[in-house]
């Protein structure tokens, strides 16, 4: 194993943990505030594999798009919802635990399954490399256009959907209650009615 190899292996093993204890992190956490910041710190580390992959395309992409916008709008989405409400323990929680721990063990299982059981061959052709930039934009502008178009609408769709919840008026959940009560109130006394046709320093008689 050569140098390069092995700070290779290094930061992938970094990488790898950075991935589980940050996705831990969101699951365990009880305050979804800190749980999207992880959120965060998993785009990113997935983002760095991409990078050890020599897909710098695909790690600018995941920065700016899931990093960049998504995780940035569900912190939005949660900083708009100024709704307290304390937090009230579910009857029989653990049973849920222990289901959804079966289900994540399942899956990781069946992961490491397939990939130690499938024969991975490594590729004989020659890397594109920094052109798989203008490659990937070459596809995107001739053969996927209307898809790219209409990503871009819907991201466009999203941001104007974002200012008008954020630019909206607070309406409270309870209407305002009256802070004078009735009975605290004076009787106001009856205004004599003047006619049309007379002045406002005249008596009536």
């Amino acid at each position: 194993m050569t140098l390069a190899e092995g700070v290779q292996l290094v930061l992938f093993g970094l990488l790898a943990a950075l991935v589980i204890g940050t996705a831990l992190g969101v699951v365990l956490l009880s305050n979804i505030v800190y749980s999207a910041f992880l959120l965060g710190g998993v785009f990113l580390s997935i983002s760095g594999l991409y990078v050890l992959l020599n897909a710098g395309f695909v790690a600018a992409a995941q920065i700016l798009i899931y990093v960049g916008a998504v995780n940035v709008l569900i912190l939005f989405g949660i900083m708009l919802v100024n709704k307290s409400q304390p937090f009230t323990p579910v009857r029989r929680g653990w049973i849920r635990l222990i289901a959804t721990g079966g289900v994540c063990l399942g899956l990781f299982a069946l992961l490491s399954t397939m990939i130690l059981g499938t024969s991975w061959q490594l590729s004989t052709e020659t890397p594109v490399g920094d052109g798989a930039t203008v490659l990937i934009g070459m596809h995107f502008f001739s053969d996927f256009l209307l898809p790219f178009e209409l990503a871009s609408v819907l991201l466009l769709m999203a941001l104007v959907g974002a200012i008008i919840l954020a630019r909206r008026e607070f309406v409270p959940d309870e209407p305002p209650t009256d802070a004078i009560s009735d009975a605290l109130k004076l009787p106001e006394r009856p205004r004599e009615l003047v006619p049309a046709g007379r002045e406002g320093s005249e008596s009536p008689e």
